[in-house]
């Protein structure tokens, strides 16, 4: 690990002597979210802390802030485990950090959630864009799924989405220790245009996708193309 890359792990003076107009805020944020029968709740908060560790070593002007475990959860808000944040709270918490962090000196600030929920998503751009009315920096918001389910070097199945086979990969090759098992294949049909109160009865396990295809080398391939992906993306954005 780059010596010093964890924000938290700075001395107050050593972000005075070091924060500079080039370096880069990666905030990792997470949820504390049902995963199937076979992935923890923390599945969400594993794949992008992971990927922002990776991404700072290979920039190497880069700081991981303190992952946030909390998003807006919608579809699995009535499962056992899950917490969600109100939208309103997600989106504040997000601008209050992305401004800390200006005040503090970055000018380069990546927000990268490893949940992909809609709400969740839409909430984390309205708090960049709020933000980016006050201060002027570059800001980047995204979920590790943008690029993965853009990826053409490897093949994941039509339909395939939470604790599918891409997602139970991605663990199996970050923490296969909470890996517990796998689960039947799940591919629900919402209605068109409904919002609902209780998406469960779609998806009773949890699982959109199939897992049982799942294996450790795909999701270490994957994870792989994100963080070289990634590192290139903000090294544009850093350098333009």
């Amino acid at each position: 690990m780059t010596k010093n890359m964890l924000f938290e792990e700075l001395t107050s003076k050593e972000v005075g002597e070091k924060i500079g107009p080039k370096s880069v805020a990666i905030l990792p944020i997470g949820a504390v979210e049902e995963h199937g029968p076979h992935l923890p709740l923390s599945t969400d908060s594993l794949q992008p802390e992971y990927v922002a560790i990776e991404v700072a070593k290979k920039l190497g002007n880069a700081y991981v802030l303190p992952i946030m475990k909390y998003g807006q959860c919608s579809s699995t808000a009535n499962f056992p485990g899950t917490i969600s944040l109100r939208f309103e709270t997600l989106a504040m918490i997000a601008e209050d950090i992305i401004c800390e962090l200006y005040r503090t000196g970055f000018r380069n600030i990546v927000v990268l959630s490893g949940h992909a929920g809609r709400l969740h998503m839409s909430a984390l751009k309205h708090a960049a864009e709020k933000a980016l009315v006050k201060h002027d920096m570059k800001l980047m918001v995204l979920s590790d799924y943008d690029i993965a389910y853009a990826m053409k070097e490897i093949e994941i199945p039509e339909n395939d989405g939470h604790a599918g086979m891409i997602e139970t990969s991605r663990v199996m090759a970050i923490r296969p220790d909470l890996v517990k098992g796998t689960a039947g294949p799940c591919h629900p049909g919402f209605p068109k245009y409904r919002i609902m109160r209780d998406a469960q009865k779609y998806f009773p396990d949890g699982v959109m996708g199939d897992p049982q295809l799942a294996n450790k080398e795909f999701g270490e391939k994957a994870n792989k193309i994100i963080i070289d992906e990634l590192t290139d993306i903000v090294r544009k954005m850093v350098e333009e």
